[in-house]
């Protein structure tokens, strides 16, 4: 995808009164950072002006990145595939089941974020508060140990089990413990505090997608939210979950070793086949 930027243009400013003011994507890498004027009170004015313009362009963008969990180990994948199997064997004839709703095993994962990152500086600024985290947050939940997961159990988003767009997996630490839920809870308030990143929920919601309906029409689709994505999703063909729900309630994907938070990329894959990475937090 391409990184825009956000580039403040104004024609000149006289006293208090802003006489043009615009902003615009384009495809350079530094901001406009560089305000002049006649009066300290105009410049301050244009500053303001910009920042709000800038903010209201950044709601209405699609995510670029999150921050994630990669799910995608060779253990997880194996039964995620068997699981694929099972389903369209025994579910088949049931409203709206086919192959093309399941997620590319090499791209499960836990969501804990989305992110607008405009340009190269908000990379870098990410980058450096995800490490950052460590120091604050990560070694005290985590010890310096890799977190063990299960992923056991099947849930659905909505409230009608005949009416499914999102089905998913559900994650437990193995201990019983509350520190994934924790560790996910303290990043998002550590990227919310910094302006990086819009709170979504009081809490994170972790789950592993393995249905959704709009991979139907778009493999390479993710789906935090409509408000992270800047538009409504196009009309959507539910399925009927029940017997899926009845059936696999209990299914065990396994157990993995969660070592590390990546700064993913959005419509990206690297050399395994999970989301590109601006940049990661490891564990150990």
């Amino acid at each position: 995808y391409s990184k825009y930027l956000l580039a403040a243009c104004y024609s000149w400013i006289s006293g208090r009164k802003l006489k043009h003011i615009s902003i615009y994507p384009v495809l350079l890498f530094s901001l406009l950072s560089v305000i002049t004027g006649q009066h300290r009170s105009g410049v301050i004015s244009a500053r303001t002006r910009i920042e709000v313009l800038v903010e209201s362009f950044r709601k209405k963008q699609p995510f670029t990145h999150f921050l994630s969990f990669a799910l995608n180990q060779p253990a997880i994948q194996e039964r995620f595939l068997q699981f694929k199997e099972e389903v369209l064997e025994k579910c088949s004839h049931d409203c709206g089941i086919s192959s093309s709703l399941f997620q590319n095993p090499a791209k499960l994962h836990l969501t804990i974020g989305t992110l607008v990152l405009l340009n190269e500086l908000e990379i870098q600024k990410a980058q450096e508060l995800l490490q950052k985290c460590r120091e604050d947050l990560v070694d005290t939940i985590t010890e310096g140990k890799p977190l063990t997961v299960e992923i056991r159990g099947i849930e659905y988003m909505n409230d009608d089990p005949a009416m499914v767009d999102v089905l998913y997996a559900k994650v437990h630490m193995k201990d019983g413990s509350n520190r994934l839920q924790l560790l996910a809870d303290r990043l998002v308030d550590q990227f919310v505090t910094s302006g990086l990143m819009r709170r979504e929920w009081d809490r994170v919601k972790l789950h592993a997608t393995v249905m959704n309906t709009v991979f139907r029409n778009d493999p390479s689709a993710e789906e935090p939210n409509n408000r992270a994505t800047g538009k409504p999703f196009k009309e959507r063909e539910s399925f009927d979950g029940r017997t899926i729900l009845k059936l696999f309630e209990n299914f065990e994907f396994g157990e993995v070793q969660l070592n590390s938070v990546c700064l993913s990329q959005r419509f990206s894959s690297d050399q395994s086949g999970y989301y590109a990475s601006s940049g990661q937090l490891n564990f150990s």
